[in-house]
């Protein structure tokens, strides 16, 4: 089997013959062929499903065309580990039984036991790393994003209990922290030794913080998730999700190696931002994915432009796909990306270069 190493080789930073891309939710609603799927299991039905879960991450491979597959999973698995009960509600999300909100809470949370409560998601990794011809992203929930959903016990827009929880038991907070920082590192772990190719941090919410109160309050956890797991040699991205550009200055120290932005910092900027140390992913507004065909194209063109300025651009959405996106109009981004990319780099390659494929 022929393996597509780009994917790699642009988190590293090498040179590559085109842009690589992949999608956040990329294995989800937009495909009728899943659609028919979730008509008869929920989604933590499916995870615990290795067979099927490892057939739904690959559609959009076979489907797509991408770079890169992502595991299909739920950033909300792990912490079943731990003893939290809760359930994926419909047009809600993550819905949590009994929420966090004293010391005594945080303390009942368990050590993750990942080959023993989580086997079947080590199963699905171990399958698709031998049927896939692309890597294998595998996943976590930041802690912060996973606390949102533990303090609140349901998503939220103002975040008020995690922040009341924040500012007004430190010692609780941290203690959180800790815990969900060591079920992340363990959990990660776990997917490399499985298989897994690389990983990505999903902080989702995390852009909902001061810059101060990210770095007194986060960054330490994050800084500390991703030392511990450098000795793994695989690309590691942190994604510190949605309105989070005000952020992007305090991840230069970060041992990742690819920081995906959204779609309201410029890739130049994103850059910028983190201090030129890291491959950048992203940015297109998913939305645009509703502009009309030759718009689309011609903001994504605009994306590679600026992204191939520097090694390392990785192409993406500034967030996840949603479920009214367009399966045959995501085909034909992908083919336009690969093949504007191609021509790109192909004419800006210095004379004598040698190509990396």
């Amino acid at each position: 089997m022929t393996y597509n190493d780009t994917f790699i080789r642009a988190c590293r930073r090498q040179e590559t013959d085109y842009v690589p891309v992949w999608y956040m939710r990329q294995a989800g609603r937009y495909d009728p062929e899943y659609r028919k799927i979730k008509e008869k299991y929920s989604l933590l039905e499916i995870c615990r499903q290795p067979e099927l879960a490892a057939e739904v991450t690959l559609m959009p491979v076979k489907k797509l065309g991408v770079d890169a597959a992502i595991l299909y999973s739920d950033i909300m698995n792990p912490v079943a580990s731990l003893g939290v009960e809760f359930d994926i509600v419909k047009n809600i999300g993550p819905v949590i039984e009994n929420p966090i909100r004293s010391a005594a809470d945080v303390d009942r949370l368990k050590p993750i036991d990942v080959e023993g409560d989580l086997g079947h998601i080590l199963e699905t990794i171990a399958i698709l790393d031998r049927e896939l011809d692309v890597p294998l992203i595998t996943f976590a929930g930041a802690p912060f994003t996973i606390a949102s959903y533990l303090v609140e016990g349901r998503p939220s827009k103002s975040y008020i209990r995690t922040k009341e929880l924040m500012y007004g038991q430190p010692q609780v907070w941290f203690k959180l922290m800790d815990k969900l920082g060591d079920m992340v590192i363990a959990y990660l772990r776990s997917h490399v030794k499985s298989g897994g190719k690389a990983f990505q941090l999903f902080d989702s919410w995390v852009g909902a913080l001061a810059p101060e109160d990210f770095r007194t309050y986060v960054l330490p956890t994050v800084t500390r998730i991703f030392a511990e797991l450098a000795d793994l040699d695989v690309p590691k991205i942190y994604f510190p999700g949605v309105a989070s550009g005000e952020l992007l200055p305090e991840l230069s120290d970060l041992r990742a190696d690819v920081i995906g932005l959204d779609w309201r910092v410029s890739i130049a900027e994103g850059r910028r931002r983190t201090g030129g140390r890291f491959a950048v992913q992203g940015n297109l507004d998913p939305y645009l994915l509703t502009a009309p065909d030759e718009m689309l194209k011609e903001r994504a063109k605009r994306l590679i432009d600026e992204g191939v300025k520097e090694p390392g651009y990785i192409f993406n959405l500034g967030h996840g796909l949603y479920p009214e996106a367009s399966l045959d109009k995501l085909k034909e981004l992908t083919d336009c990306i690969h093949e504007y990319s191609q021509e790109l780099l192909a004419g800006t390659r210095p004379s004598g270069a040698v190509p990396s494929n």
